[in-house]
């Protein structure tokens, strides 16, 4: 590297929007690579730090270079780095852990609770360059193109949220019809459910769930009664698995009336602020809640990758692609809500 500035987005104050800079290179350390950014995706994460909410505000400092969700190439390896090689194409783990926990030293890294985010409290991808320890760095195969590495980071959350529980012949019920449950739809579908169900109030979400998966049952619950489209589907006691990704109660409400005894949810959807749970309606059931958060380190994008080269196809959920100085534009159509995943180029960087 020869360069000492790079173009990079921003979060320059304390107000929404994001502001395009120039910024300084990284410097990488001994253990880190240095990656050149080709593609992003926006995030939800994304459109809280650019709306600068309550969330936002209490969690980023700020200045942020913001964005985790990134394919590139490598360009700098630290001298201590093995097993990575310059010109190499990647994406990468966006969560840095800490070595020192209990839980990363049972090599259950996901769960280390001093994980920091890329973006979010550590400098992020919405840049040219991006400084990654090498421990994070997900090699990417010459088959998965840049626009799908840079969506890996919210498809693993699908991954990780879907293969939760056993799916093989079940029953499927998906509260929420994002870009990540429309991606948990696909994988369901990819692991051998019998029924997959997709919920959801926005039908233009719903006409991209069926786009994506065309084999999925796409439900707007205030047209359509859920019940009635179980029985439709020949369900006698209702659904095995719930995947919840919406974040509203009354999806998740319905999610436990609509499953089997002993029925099974996977939870990504953070409701905001506090929620009253029907917790005797639960406990009656026998229904198993995992919280999901992230995605395995490394195991979901061992399995997000696996699918990706056998066969599993969400490149559709990609509805809208802006070069990097359109980035405003992005943004808004993120923000409108008529769109799925929005990725951003950076190939083209000018300045």
């Amino acid at each position: 590297m020869t360069r000492n500035t790079m173009t990079a987005l921003e979060k320059s104050y304390p107000e929404e929007g994001l502001w395009m800079v120039e910024a300084p290179v990284p410097e990488i350390g001994p253990d880190d690579v240095l990656i050149k950014v080709r593609k992003t995706g926006i995030c939800g994460t994304d459109i809280h730090i650019w709306n600068w909410d309550e969330w936002a505000a209490t969690t980023v400092p700020v200045p942020m270079i913001t964005g985790h969700e990134f394919a590139g190439e490598i360009v700098e390896l630290g001298r201590n780095v093995q097993g990575l090689e310059l010109g190499q194409r990647c994406s990468g783990e966006g969560h840095l852990i800490g070595k020192e926990s209990r839980q990363s030293r049972a090599g259950k890294f996901h769960l280390d609770p001093g994980t920091r985010g890329i973006g979010v409290n550590e400098q992020g991808a919405f840049a040219q360059y991006l400084k990654l320890p090498a421990f994070n760095v997900v090699p990417l195969p010459d088959d998965i193109p840049d626009e799908i590495g840079a969506i890996l980071d919210p498809l693993g959350n699908a991954v990780h949220t879907a293969l939760s529980f056993e799916l093989l012949g079940e029953d499927v019920l998906i509260t929420g019809a994002g870009p990540i449950g429309i991606m948990a739809a696909a994988i369901a579908r990819h692991a051998g459910a019998r029924n997959v169900v997709i919920t959801d109030i926005n039908n233009e979400r719903l006409q991209l769930a069926q786009h994506v998966v065309p084999t999925v049952r796409t439900v707007n619950v205030t047209e359509e009664d859920l019940n009635e489209v179980a029985h439709e589907l020949g369900l006698k006691e209702g659904f095995d698995v719930g995947l919840e990704m919406s974040g509203t109660q009354v999806a998740l409400d319905q999610m436990i009336e609509a499953l089997v005894m002993g029925g099974k949810i996977a939870l990504l959807g953070i409701p905001p602020g506090s929620s009253p749970v029907n917790w005797s309606r639960i406990v009656f059931k026998a229904i198993t809640i995992k919280g999901v958060y992230g995605r395995e380190m490394f195991e979901t994008w061992y399995k997000m990758i696996a699918m990706l080269q056998n066969g599993l196809d969400v490149a559709r959920v990609i509805t809208h692609r802006f070069d990097i100085q359109d980035f405003r534009e992005g943004f808004a159509k993120m923000k409108s809500g008529h769109s799925g995943k929005v990725v951003l180029d950076w190939t083209n960087v000018t300045t």
